[in-house]
């Protein structure tokens, strides 16, 4: 009996100091309303539609929307389309250079020198022999050091600036490190060109047009008779 005693007094002793039942977790409650909460649509710029009986949708609504509200948020959406203004900016510049050099129009016509590279022996006339994709692989690679190094300054410029002003805050972080940052607008415009909604999707446009057609050159270089596609009539 005395035994049994003892062991009752032990019990109730650890109890006395066991924690209490924690309530019910506010986080868990909170990640669960998160997920029943209904976010509000994010419109999607430049979007292409498509013709419905109904309303019209656009090529891709559903993955827009998954990352915009589900994924992420509105500066998601900022983020994407900022991306892909900047890819189709580079895909022009290159499909103008791709017909410079389709055309003749290369710097063996127009430079005063001979030589790209001295040191390497690469010569203007050598490059437009090739075909652009050929031209690009003999590129020294000094030369390619140099057009990363201008692309990164660009990309620096558009990180730590803001409406073509240095707009970095007080904790040393940068514009384009923050949520809805990157824009694709560098803030740059000496001629004091007007932007309107109209030029805005006419650049975007342009640039979508230019992705397509710069693939669809490098395919027709890389492999012989890939483009245009055989078609079975």
């Amino acid at each position: 009996m005395k035994t049994a005693a003892v062991f009752a007094l032990l019990a109730s002793g650890a109890a006395a100091f066991a924690p209490a039942k924690a309530p019910a977790s506010s986080t868990a409650l909170s990640a669960e309303s998160d997920l029943l909460e209904v976010k509000e649509k994010v419109p999607c710029f430049g979007a292409t539609p498509l013709w419905t009986p109904d309303q019209p949708v656009f090529i891709g609504e559903n993955y827009w929307d998954k990352l915009t509200t589900e994924y992420g948020s509105e500066a998601t959406g900022t983020f994407l389309r900022a991306a892909e203004l900047k890819h189709g900016r580079s895909a022009m510049i290159a499909t103008v250079g791709y017909a410079f050099h389709k055309f003749g129009w290369t710097l063996d016509n127009i430079s005063p020198h001979e030589y790209l590279s001295v040191t390497e022996g690469v010569k203007f006339a050598d490059l437009a022999a090739m075909t652009p994709l050929e031209a690009m692989k003999h590129v020294p690679a000094e030369g390619i050091t140099q057009m990363f190094c201008a692309i990164a300054l660009v990309e620096l410029y558009e990180l730590t600036h803001k409406d073509g002003k240095w707009a970095m805050d007080e904790g040393g972080v940068a514009p384009g490190l923050k949520a809805g940052g990157l824009t694709g607008d560098l803030g740059w415009n000496p001629l004091g060109v007007k932007i309107t909604e109209r030029r805005r999707l006419s650049e975007l446009q342009n640039g979508r047009a230019a992705m397509v057609a710069i693939s669809a050159w490098v395919f027709h270089d890389a492999i012989p008779g890939s483009v245009p596609i055989p078609l079975p009539w």
